[in-house]
Formats: C-alpha cells, sequence, structure tokens
C-alpha cells in the first residue's frame, strides 16, 4: 500500500464524507493505483472531475500515484478555459447533446422547449443510458452518481439541484447553453425537430376552435405531433425568460 493526500474543491465537496470536506487528507492506496480509480473509490464520479494536479503539475486520469503524492482535485470549470483540462477528456463529438435518465421526465421536456437535444424515456435502465452516451458521445444527466462511474461514461452531469428549475439552470450554466437557446424548435413528447407546415395540410389534426384561430403550424419530423401558438405559449415564454435569465445571471458573473 502506499498513502496520497487529496484536496478536493468546491462542489466536489458534496461527494465526500464530513471528516474529508473542505481540508486536505491522508488515504491509503492500492500500489501503482491510477488517479481516476482513487477520486471514484472515494465517491466522486469522474465526470464532475474538470482537472487533476498531482505534485502540483496537470494529469490525466490513468497518472498512477506513488507515496506521498498529493493530489488536487477541482470541479468541472464553466466561466473559465483551462487548457489542461484536455488531458481528461475531449470535447463531445457532437456538442452539446444530452441523454436523461428515467427520473429526469421534466427536466428534459424543459430542456426541448429551450431546443436543446435531449433523450428520455420513464423506462431507462442505467445500462441502457450508459450504452446510449457511449454509442452516440451523448452527455449523461443523473443524481445517481453511481451511474456517472460506469466506465462507458466519459461526459455527465450530476445535479446538485433536486428541483427542475434549478437543473436546469446548473445544465446550462456548466456548458454555457442560456445563448445557445433556440426556444420551441423541438417536440416537448420525443425530442424531433419542428418544422412549419401549411395550415392545410394539418387542419384535419386540429380542433376546430384553433383552425379558426390561428394560422402558424408546426410538425415534428420525429413523432408527426401539430403545434401550433395558443393561449398556453405566452405562459411557455415566462418561463423560458427566467429560465435563461437565472442561468445569464449565472454566466456573467465575474
Amino acid at each position: 500500500m502506499t498513502i496520497a493526500s487529496f484536496r478536493f474543491y468546491a462542489e466536489l465537496n458534496n461527494f465526500l464524507g464530513p471528516h474529508q470536506r473542505q481540508r486536505r487528507f491522508d488515504h491509503p492506496c492500492a500500489r501503482d493505483a491510477s488517479v481516476k480509480h482513487m477520486i471514484e473509490a472515494l465517491g466522486v464520479p469522474h465526470t464532475e472531475v474538470g482537472m487533476i494536479l498531482v505534485n502540483g503539475s496537470a494529469v490525466g486520469f490513468g497518472h498512477r500515484l506513488g507515496d506521498g503524492d498529493a493530489v488536487s482535485v477541482y470541479p468541472a470549470f464553466s466561466r473559465c478555459d483551462v487548457g489542461t483540462g484536455s488531458l481528461l477528456r475531449s470535447p463531445p463529438s457532437g456538442g452539446c447533446r444530452f441523454v436523461a435518465d428515467a427520473h429526469l421526465g421534466l427536466l428534459a421536456r424543459q430542456l426541448r422547449m429551450l431546443g436543446f437535444d435531449a433523450l428520455y424515456r420513464n423506462d431507462y435502465r442505467d445500462a441502457e443510458v450508459a450504452e446510449i452516451s457511449a454509442a452516440e458521445d451523448r452527455i449523461v444527466l443523473t443524481r445517481d452518481r453511481d451511474l456517472l462511474i460506469r466506465k462507458e461514461i466519459v461526459h455527465g452531469c450530476y445535479l446538485h439541484a433536486t428541483a427542475c428549475p434549478g437543473q436546469v439552470t446548473e445544465v446550462l450554466v456548466r456548458y454555457r447553453l442560456a445563448r445557445a437557446a433556440r426556444v420551441f424548435t423541438r417536440c416537448l413528447d420525443c425530442n424531433g425537430v419542428l418544422h412549419g407546415v401549411p395550415k392545410a395540410a394539418v387542419a384535419h389534426r386540429v380542433p376546430a376552435a384553433s383552425r379558426q384561430v390561428y394560422e402558424r403550424f408546426y410538425e415534428c419530423t420525429g413523432c408527426a405531433k401539430v403545434y401550433w401558438e395558443g393561449s398556453h405559449v405566452q405562459r411557455m415564454r415566462q418561463q423560458v425568460q427566467r429560465l435563461l435569465g437565472a442561468a445569464r445571471l449565472q454566466e456573467d458573473e465575474p
């Protein structure tokens, strides 16, 4: 066995035991253990780590620890560009596309409302979420840290907030997405992309009262559901303004 010292910063302390938070502590390690293995053994998912320093030098997850090493672990950065973070992982090949676990249906719908690609089913198994993430290079959204420790998952986001508005803000701020929103461009039900269609083409699928009042209609390329800007849209726009406003305030903080 070897002994290394660890110090975790900011929200990473939420994953630690009370006696390990906000301080440097010694911990035994198997000889030649990787820094990734030890970080996860202490309860911190690798997806939440943005930079690792060992004895003051940036290292990757595969770095092998030696006796007396001093390890400093920092969270994923959202407000600054830290070049050494590339030692840990490459950015998702398809940009910020998400897969939400089976407990985050409302979050998935709100991300879709803002125009972001968010897969979700209420019967997803953890293994299925991990497989989708690996196959499509998607960011896993979850409050289950055991899911994020799965080796197939490269990109993930542990949500500290328990209520949906706070979760949306966490995602937007972490990935700096507030100004990238394309509101009302995705289907809330299936995540498909919406496109404008002539009124005459969908009139038979729209209630008579709505046909008389509205002229602009949209159809989902995935499930063919028809949308129009009914009276509820004003309430949704107010919700969008609150969500994006909260995220922009945090993104703009020095």
